[in-house]
């Protein structure tokens, strides 16, 4: 009987359903490019057969990860080692592409061989060598979609290959990248003699643990492991499945509430047809039984349609992206099973309270229902038109409604405030400095990328118009016992930009091998100045601890431009440089200066050069997928609402049109009605918007990185989503309505 009653009502059940479907297809592509990511990255480790690997330790990614090769040289000779290979991976904008994942290998390398040449050489053989142009290898996938063949160049940031090779290895994630000898790859990245991890092939497992031994023994400031427990600690793979279930979990959340409000209007349009079934004997929890079940099937058909709505998503990124090495064959059984899971936990939710509600009404009072109106008893407000006191009226429809767009929006400008406010903190950074110009690399995929030789930085300097010139390195390291990421900062002891940093105690860096750390981090770990502070394997001692009117600098530490180019294995590179000029007013002009001059990297105005950066380009293209992700939800949802509500009110609209209402009024009625719920919702969305961010702040080590900046925009942004999203649920309930004949209406039962 549940299913002829979803069928009964095709159009409710359908737009409910379409609602739960786009939060499942969310989980579902989002999971599958996370589970192709460490899909990938096992199948890389893995499948290179070795038995060990040596690894910078809490790196946050392999990516990030800096050994000196002459590790490997060294333990080349060990008699425990039958074979032993580097491996560099980074990644970086290749033409069109802002993300190319690249392999940099030694070309006698063991692991080279699970490499199969589909077309062309390989980089060792004579044809490679006589290229014109560094020789590269492209993945079958990154070929196709970067359009190359045979012979043709690729571009890479600032460096241009010629094509000799592609090649297939059977996983997503490497087919999608690019295969390079390890010293152009070391070239392109920025990293000489640097690499990422040694794989390692012992002479006999029996010697494993001897290796290990003396490994530790002789570099204790690196990481061994085997291959599968390596895999499976690389943090990437942990904050990717942190943003799937962050994003889903939002879409899930406002389809579920959908669903109890399409449940609820669900019971009230059949409130006559449960009271003749309980008039005949049915029991209440057969009632209850009944509208559960409805609410578990729509949310199971919801799961079905988000899993097509996925694998399409990811089929269409697959033919136009290399992101992540994206493809639908990652939709693996245990992600169906997870969104399955939770699309039925969603139905019994969504369905508790409707179910519930149906089953405790009285068969007598049920009967006497008149369809299409609002019984008996009647709510007047002392104030307000028509459309206010039929929002009134029916207060739980009304309140679900808002509960919808209020969770919409609020998630949005919630989200909107912190991207806002981190934007205005790292602009603090470099305006508290009073500098006029910042420059980094050209053409890279992230900032964290960028490396600028120091020669360059010199040039610069030398430049009359500059007075002082700063430089500045950045990067992150996993720290686990801090509750997630150590930001580290390279700076001059002599330059300008280090001094905006106020030591409370101590003093500042005045050499190698110091660091000074962060008020913050410091009472988290109980560091004290003189204390030893371990990173990465990198021992410092603390010279001083200081506070920012930043609150993430407070979650890291600064060292010498020397330390950090060693720690991350980038010797005379910088991430960036800070200009200050002899005189402000030229500053548009020196940027354009050394733009043409230096072709090797960006310089931008201070005020301008955030917006500038591909991360923050990156943030933007998310911010946009997440609004428009709540927005379609949410549209849906006040969709069924105010749908349902001109089914509700049929009987009520026939009485206006046999009165003498033309449908322009009715119609005029109806959207104000999704108007004024887009802004009440609007209202309470920007509420829970302060309180989203104030629970988030009030979270250990989390909050203390968040500065949520509510600019007078952002308010005006909340309620033009609220509006959309009442124009986007009413404008076709509205026609609807005016499409209503009264000798019809007044019949609806």
């Amino acid at each position: 009987m549940f299913i002829k009653n979803l069928l009964r009502r095709k159009i409710r059940t359908f737009l409910t359903i379409l609602g739960i479907s786009i939060g499942v297809a969310a989980i579902i592509g989002l999971g599958a490019l996370a589970d192709g990511f460490e899909i990938g990255y096992q199948s890389m480790l893995t499948g290179s057969k070795a038995d060990l690997i040596i690894s910078q330790p809490d790196a946050v990614d392999i990516s990030y990860s800096s050994i000196d090769q002459e590790v490997g040289e060294t333990l080349r000779a060990a008699p425990e080692v039958a074979e032993i290979s580097g491996m560099l991976q980074g990644f970086t904008q290749a033409e069109s592409e802002p993300f190319l994942f690249v392999f940099g290998y030694p070309e006698d390398s063991f692991l080279l061989g699970r490499f199969q040449i589909k077309e062309g050489v390989d980089l060792t053989s004579p044809e490679a060598q006589r290229s014109h142009g560094d020789p590269v290898l492209l993945g079958s996938a990154a070929a196709e979609i970067l359009n190359k063949e045979i012979g043709d160049s690729v571009r890479m940031a600032n460096s241009a290959f010629r094509v000799v090779g592609i090649y297939e290895t059977g996983d997503a994630f490497e087919d999608s990248g690019a295969l390079l000898k390890l010293e152009d790859a070391q070239e392109l990245l920025g990293k000489p003699r640097q690499v990422s991890i040694f794989y390692i092939r012992v002479e006999d497992p029996s010697l494993t643990e001897r290796l290990i031994q003396r490994v530790e023994r002789r570099f204790p400031d690196l990481s061994i492991s085997g291959v599968d427990e390596y895999s499976k600690n690389q943090n990437m793979q942990d904050m990717l499945r942190v943003y799937v279930w962050a994003i889903g979990g939002l879409a899930i959340v406002i389809g579920g509430v959908g669903m109890m409000n399409a449940q609820l209007m669900a019971i009230m349009e059949r409130t006559r047809e449960i009271g003749v079934l309980r008039a005949i004997g049915w029991a209440r929890w057969r009632i209850l039984r009944m509208i559960l079940l409805e609410s578990i099937t729509v949310g199971i058909l919801g799961g079905c349609l988000g899993i097509l709505l996925g694998w399409l998503l990811l089929f269409a990124l697959s033919q136009a992206t290399l992101f992540f090495g994206v493809d639908p064959s990652n939709i693996g059984s245990n992600l169906i099973s997870q969104a399955f899971l939770v699309v039925v936990i969603l139905g019994f939710v969504g369905g508790i309270y409707p179910a519930w509600r149906a089953s405790q009404m009285k068969p007598i009072e049920a009967l006497r229902y008149e369809g299409g109106s609002a019984g008996a008893h009647i709510r007047r407000l002392p104030i307000g038109g028509m459309a206010v006191q039929s929002l009134w009226q029916r207060s739980g429809r009304t309140f679900l409604t808002l509960g919808v767009i209020a969770l919409t929006v609020g998630a949005i400008i919630a989200l909107e405030a912190i991207v806002r406010g981190f934007t205005k903190s790292f602009n603090n950074v470099f305006l508290d400095t009073n500098i006029e110009v910042i420059i980094r690399q050209a053409d890279v995929a992230d900032t964290s990328l960028s490396a600028i030789d120091q020669r360059i930085g010199a040039k610069i300097s030398a430049m009359p118009e500059v007075r002082s010139l700063s430089g500045y390195l950045l990067t992150a390291v996993s720290m686990p016992e801090a509750g997630g990421y150590f930001l580290l900062f390279g700076l001059s002891p002599h330059e300008l930009a280090i001094q905006r940093y106020n030591v409370v105690e101590g003093t500042p860096i005045s050499t190698n091998h110091q660091i000074m750390i962060g008020r913050m981090i410091a009472d988290s770990l109980n560091l004290e100045v003189g204390d030893t502070f371990n990173l990465s394997g990198s021992r410092f001692r603390i010279s001083g601890i200081y506070e920012s009117n930043v609150g993430w600098e407070e979650m890291g530490g600064i060292i010498t431009i020397r330390d950090a180019q060693a720690f991350i294995g980038r010797p005379r590179k910088v991430t960036m440089y800070m200009v200050k000029l002899v005189d402000p007013k030229y500053a548009e002009s020196i940027v354009a200066e050394i733009n043409q001059q230096f072709p090797e990297v960006h310089a931008a105005l201070a005020g301008e050069f955030l917006e500038q950066m591909p991360d923050m380009q990156s943030m933007d293209g998310m911010m946009a997928g997440i609004s428009f992700l709540a927005i379609l939800i949410g549209g849906v949802g006040v969709l069924n609402t105010m749908l349902m509500s001109v089914f509700e009110r049929t009987r009520e609209i026939g009485v206006l049109r046999a009165v003498g209402w033309r449908r322009r009024r009715v119609l005029g009625l109806i959207l104000r009605e999704a108007l004024l719920l887009g802004l009440l919702g609007g209202s309470i969305g920007i509420i829970i918007a302060f309180s989203l961010v104030k629970l988030l702040q009030v979270t250990p080590m989390i909050g203390t990185m968040l500065d949520a900046s509510w600019e007078f925009d952002i308010f005006l942004r909340a309620i033009a989503i609220a509006l959309l999203l009442g124009i986007i649920g009413g404008i076709y309930p509205a026609f609807r309505a005016t499409r209503l004949q009264p000798v019809e209406a007044l019949r609806y039962e």
